[in-house]
């Protein structure tokens, strides 16, 4: 890839970088307010924590087909960008002075509305500045500038928030301004589509897509939704189940999380190499079955065989057995969700980018709201036993891989490069 490319790449990262910023520390910060604050239950806080999930649901795809046919002087992304970021930004800094709780109300779903907003037109400016066949290590540094994102916010927040509650959102307010318009100053729309004719709408695309006797798109969607089911069960149970199946402490069980996590961000552009040079497909594939059998082996073992400890290293705390699964676990999600993105827009034109990219995020989102229920359900099922975790994850990555096995599109396509990388239309 040439150097250049890798430049306005590791720029646009900066989006998604101010995007894990903010939800990091949305996610940390907002339920202590819910509780502290305002003395409300875990149900409502539950609830209250789900809205930037609906918003996203709702809003993600449909702007994902508003931006491909958008056509305005600065392009057809940069308008959701520079409306939505700052005023997410705004909202994320006034949270924390908030006193009421209707206030308080309003100022979260504007943030979540605005967020959803310009997720996809900045993730679906990644496809539109990288010619196919370099997509995957495209993906790999979007994911490692957002996984840095959120290292940084766990960690400079946390530090923040002990001096004052209010800087961590402020940091996070600037920061979320800084990359729109770090975005805006050196990311350049291909200006072909100034001229070109717009596309289908969202209901017409989704029309196409299912009419296609081929099947590839649904099935690669559907896939996403079964892998995501089992990393979303890492998201919301993985505490549980290390402090009530494993015994270890809840310090411990938060570091075995951002074991996982760090190791994923570590191989998300080797991830995204072995994506172009083994084939995008291959590479998923090979990622559910070392994900599904990491798994695997910690349901099977038992928890006095996870827990032996091998050692402390300072800044990762202690490193047990099922700490050496887990960061296996996170290499090979990388090498899933690096280039499951590039995957899904490769099915489809230039012109249908910001479409597929917000298909990728509905179905992602949708995942993400059904993982943690049905989850819950089945541990409550199996009376309160959280390994059950372990067991059901591989057979949702088992279906996805089957699914997965029936897609025969999504690979680099050939194309004009030189359409991609047109004078700036702003």
């Amino acid at each position: 890839m040439k150097r250049v490319l890798y430049a306005r790449l590791f720029l646009l990262g900066f989006g998604f970088f101010g995007v894990s910023v903010i939800w990091t520390l949305f996610n940390v910060f907002v339920p202590l307010f819910l509780a502290n604050r305002f003395g409300l239950p875990s149900s409502l806080i539950g609830m209250f924590m789900t809205l930037d999930n609906i918003a996203a649901f709702l809003i993600q795809a449909p702007v994902g087909a508003w931006s491909d046919r958008l056509r305005t002087p600065i392009g057809r992304r940069m308008p959701f960008i520079l409306v939505a970021a700052p005023i997410g930004a705004a909202a994320f800094g006034v949270i924390p002075l908030v006193s009421a709780l209707p206030l308080f109300f309003i100022c979260t779903l504007t943030l979540v509305i605005s967020m959803a907003f310009w997720r996809t037109p900045v993730m679906a400016l990644m496809p539109d500045i990288t010619p196919s066949k370099y997509r995957s290590q495209a993906n790999g540094i979007i994911n490692l500038m957002g996984g840095l994102g959120a290292v940084i916010a766990s960690l400079g927040g946390s530090a923040l928030y002990e001096l004052n509650l209010n800087y961590p959102f402020w940091l996070g307010a600037i920061l979320v301004v800084l990359a729109a318009l770090l975005v805006f100053m050196f990311i350049k729309e291909p200006r072909i589509f100034q001229q070109s004719k717009p596309p289908p709408s969202l209901a017409e695309s989704l029309r196409d897509l299912f009419r296609d006797k081929e099947k590839s798109a649904i099935r690669l969607l559907l896939a996403i939704f079964f892998w995501v089911l089992t990393t979303q069960q890492a998201d919301a149970f993985l505490s549980l189940y290390a402090t009530r199946h494993l015994g270890i402490s809840e310090g411990d069980a938060g570091r075995m999380a951002g074991h996982m996590a760090i190791s994923f961000m570590i191989f998300a552009i080797p991830a995204g190499v072995l994506g172009s040079r083994l084939g995008r497909r291959k590479t998923i594939s090979i990622g559910l079955i070392g994900m599904a059998l990491s798994i695997l082996v910690i349901a099977v073992l038992p928890p006095e065989v996870l827990t032996i400890e091998l050692g402390r290293l300072p800044p990762l705390g202690m490193i047990r057995l099922a700490n050496l699964f887990l960061v296996l676990a996170g290499l090979t999600w990388a090498l899933i969700n690096t280039n499951a993105l590039p995957m899904v827009v490769d099915l489809t034109n230039a012109s249908l980018i910001g479409t597929y990219t917000g298909l990728y995020f509905l179905v992602y989102t949708l995942s993400s709201v059904v993982g943690p229920i049905l989850n819950g359900w089945l541990i409550h099922l199996a009376g309160h036993n959280y390994n059950m975790l372990m067991i059901i994850g591989p057979v949702f990555l088992v279906v996805a891989l089957f699914l997965l096995s029936g897609v025969n599109r999504g690979e680099p396509i050939n194309e004009d490069s030189t359409q991609l990388n047109e004078a700036p239309t702003h």
